[in-house]
């Protein structure tokens, strides 16, 4: 493939025309990237996944998925609608938006079930997933009796059992205890060397350079700031204290004033 799997150019959307979310976004993402958008809440992070999912549209600007522009109009194509759902995955920050059904089992294997993967192949995938998350014991649950880590594990099986090409995850590690956010993180890096294009939001630096080449920032004015390696972007501590992605704090210490930069931990709040 020649071209970026995404490719937006001077993107801007806002919400009822008057909230705007994005303004003069410059992206492309190539084939098998890792690829994270970091940003204090409000800053449009979660608006840019759900433009590349497809779930909203540009109001202004052009966004183009493996070629062809990405809108409202194109998905009036039954053949590229089915392609993009095949092809792009998506996981919410809120995993009570993916987990409907009755069971996990159920809900796992919802998406290829849909898409019309073979009964066989479908346990396949069942199976590894299942042993990857560690989340066989859950499967004859209900999802609304999960905890979160629970939850979010579902939510990530349920997206990538449908192998798509192109993982969209938004805050995939908020609130999980450390053991869990190794499951994921270890199973995104995988999927990565077997090819998929990985696309995470996310709040949480510490785990950025694992799960990034390129960095883009985004600022209170909905625009990206910088972007670049990881290593370069996490080391510009005035770049991460000037757009809220840490803090400095400072303590007295026999009589010496103590300056420590520190990283923000807080996933809960919801954000557009």
């Amino acid at each position: 493939m020649d071209y970026p799997v995404f490719s937006l150019k001077n993107v801007w959307f806002s919400y009822l025309g008057r909230f705007p979310a994005l303004a003069a976004v410059d992206i492309d993402i190539k084939p098998g990237e890792k690829i994270s958008i970091i940003g204090a809440n409000g800053s449009g992070k979660s608006t840019l996944l759900h433009l590349l999912d497809g779930l909203i549209f540009a109001d202004k600007g052009l966004v183009n998925f493996c070629g062809k522009e990405l809108n409202e109009k194109s998905f009036n194509d039954i053949e590229f609608s089915a392609d993009f759902r095949r092809k792009v995955g998506f996981v919410f920050q809120n995993p009570d938006v993916q987990l409907f059904c009755p069971s996990v089992k159920e809900d796992i294997i919802f998406g290829p079930l849909q898409l019309g993967v073979a009964k066989n192949e479908i346990q396949s995938r069942l199976e590894r997933f299942v042993t990857i998350l560690g989340i066989r014991d859950l499967l004859d649950r209900s999802p609304n009796q999960l905890s979160i880590g629970e939850k979010r594990k579902v939510a990530v099986a349920s997206t990538l059992i449908i192998e798509p090409d192109i993982i969209i995850l938004d805050e995939p590690t908020a609130g999980l205890d450390p053991s869990t956010t190794r499951h994921i993180i270890d199973l995104l890096l995988d999927e990565n060397v077997a090819g998929k294009t990985i696309i995470t939001s996310t709040h949480d630096l510490h785990i950025v350079g694992e799960i990034s080449d390129t960095v883009y920032v985004f600022g209170a004015d909905k625009r990206i700031v910088k972007s670049g390696p990881a290593d370069n972007i996490l080391n510009d501590l005035a770049l991460l204290t000037a757009n809220n992605l840490v803090h400095i704090h400072s303590h007295r210490h026999k009589d010496k004033m103590h300056i420590h930069p520190h990283v923000h931990l807080d996933h809960h709040d919801e954000e557009h």
